[in-house]
């Protein structure tokens, strides 16, 4: 059976768009990505409707929203039920060799399916999140050598920008003025750190081996480490190129580079971690390369839920009926320029129980449960004026406050009565991780 092309899908856990040179940051975190978006189809608004690794990786994979593939919170205990849609599992139906260098479906039921290859180097590790791009790569580049020569499906789960951000050496001071000290103790930023749950550990058993004898103060340089990470995968991920060019593949294959989502720095008060609905972690980079699409800016919204069936659209194949999202290869390819989505919903119940409404204008998060932070219930932002969701509105604009307020529980209304739901899912579902934030604080 004569298959084209070949689909290699890259997730880097845990990257903002926004720290990308080809978002506009100013950093040179990303060199060869942004390289590689230059002759690429680059989707400038891409939102993750569901943070953070399980529900985000679902969505990606089924092509639908959490509400009805049912996976929610992180590290809860509903499987991937075999009914849910599964990319890989369609693709090696459709004849494709199928691998994954990963490390989700030992941590989730069902992630595995449709993979003939399932390789996880993290588990060479103690700590699997520690797991870096030479060990992906170890693993990713002989089995493209020893299997191009048949229609396949790649996926590669890249973690290094993922807490703890701990680049080799020879990185930490890349993007840290060498003039600063990152132990000043004058320096406050972080004072707030130890009210995140992890933030003890973080301080016994990273932020206090980063300079020996020390305690780290800053937390420019804390994010300075994010931005080395990044540009220490993006050297990984240039290898992977290599090797692509050298088998001579690049001009039979799709290239999607995403993040499953984006991480908070410390604004927010959320110290390096991926929860709240703001830009910060549900704007992620979306960047497709295929040999007949020209390179374009794509400025129209556009979620996870549609990079499934726009892989599939791209393969030759059909969608199927139950997925929720929509086949982007009208607007990447520059056939149309209709927006696929008014607006996209997001959701998290892992340690916080938040929806939002995120439209080309307007940011609108409404809790199901109050937060550990005593953020308002209702949050709006005008992400034009205020992209970095410091000005809540909600109050001085009433009025559009109360028209993303409908629109959304209208949209979970209706997902709701389509599967069969009584109670809004986050409540049902209830908090992941977050349960310790529900428990008295000590110290």
């Amino acid at each position: 059976m004569d298959i084209s092309p070949n689909v290699i899908l890259i997730v880097i856990d845990t990257l903002r768009a926004d720290h990308l040179g080809c978002y506009g940051y100013d950093r040179a975190t990303s060199p060869h990505l942004d390289a590689f978006a230059a002759d690429s189809v680059v989707c400038e608004q891409h939102i993750a409707p569901a943070i953070p690794t399980h529900p985000a990786f679902a969505t990606l994979g089924s092509g639908q929203y959490p509400i009805t593939h049912g996976i929610v919170g992180h590290g809860g205990n509903v499987p991937l039920r075999n009914s849910v849609p599964w990319l890989p599992a369609l693709l090696q139906k459709a004849g494709y060799t199928t691998c994954a260098i990963d490390n989700l479906a030992p941590w989730h039921h069902g992630f595995g399916r449709g993979y003939e290859f399932y390789i996880n180097p993290a588990s060479r590790r103690p700590l699997s999140i520690n797991c870096d791009n030479r060990d992906i790569n170890m693993r990713a580049i002989p089995w493209l050598e020893q299997n191009h020569e048949e229609p396949f499906f790649l996926f590669i789960h890249y973690w290094d920008p993922h807490t703890p951000y701990m680049p080799p050496r020879a990185y930490r001071r890349l993007f840290y003025d060498r003039k600063k000290n990152p132990c000043d103790p004058a320096n406050t930023s972080l004072e707030r750190l130890e009210r995140h749950p992890l933030g003890r550990v973080w301080r016994e058993n990273w932020l206090n081996k980063l300079v020996r004898g020390h305690t780290v103060t800053d937390a420019d340089y804390v994010e300075a480490l994010y931005d080395a990470e990044i540009r220490y995968c993006d050297e990984g991920i240039a290898q992977l190129f290599e090797t692509l060019e050298r088998l001579k593949l690049l001009e039979r294959t799709i290239l999607a580079v995403t993040s499953d989502h984006g991480e908070m720095m410390y604004r927010h008060g959320i110290f390096f971690d991926h929860h709240g609905l703001y830009e910060g972690t549900v704007h992620v980079p979306l960047i497709v390369r295929h040999p007949d699409l020209a390179p374009r800016r794509v400025r129209q919204l556009t979620a996870h839920v549609d990079l499934a069936p726009t892989l599939l659209e791209l393969c030759g194949l059909e969608t199927p009926a139950q997925m929720e999202g929509v086949s982007l290869v009208p607007l990447i390819s520059g056939s149309t320029a209709a927006p696929p989505h008014e607006f996209v919903v997001c959701q998290e119940c892992t340690w916080q129980m938040k929806w939002a409404l995120r439209s080309p204008e307007y940011k609108f998060i409404l809790a199901r449960q109050p937060d550990f932070y005593a953020n308002p219930d209702r949050e709006l932002y005008d992400l034009g004026d205020d992209p970095h969701e410091f000005h809540n509105l909600a109050k001085e604009r009433p009025d559009i406050a109360c028209e993303c307020e409908k629109d959304l529980e209208a949209w979970i209304a209706d997902k709701m009565r389509a599967n069969g739901l009584e109670e809004d899912p986050l409540v049902a579902h209830g908090l992941t991780l977050g349960k310790q934030w529900q428990e008295p604080q000590s110290g």
